[in-house]
């Protein structure tokens, strides 16, 4: 029987942040470092093998990002799997960024950047 998966959208990630959730984000430190949510911890899915046991939400499910909700979503059925409580971010840092959530930018990164 598979794994059902819960998506959540970025209006109830942040409702739950500030509820006391916590924040995965499951990509690769080069994405990560062009940008990222402050509330979020870098557990890159290419390592989840070995740390796995960091993504606790608490007393709630983790929250798990990537890029567009893709990676995540089989992040979060892996999870579930071992019992750990998760939901994907639906869209990821793509829609994160779209809805207006603050990030936490690589100025580094972008052309034109002033610091």
């Amino acid at each position: 029987m598979p794994i059902e998966i819960t998506e959540v959208d970025v209006a109830e990630a942040r409702r739950r942040l500030g509820s006391g959730s916590r924040l995965f984000d499951v990509r690769e430190q080069g994405e990560w470092d062009q940008v990222h949510a402050p509330e979020a911890t870098l557990v890159p899915m290419s390592e989840l093998v070995n740390r796995w046991q960091e993504i606790d939400g608490g007393d709630e499910p983790a929250i798990i990002v990537c890029h567009s909700g893709a990676r995540s979503a089989r992040v979060v059925a892996a999870l579930e799997q071992s019992g750990v409580s998760a939901v994907n971010l639906t869209g990821g840092m793509v829609a994160w960024e779209q809805s207006g959530a603050p990030v936490v930018r690589d100025a580094q990164g972008e052309p034109g950047h002033e610091h």
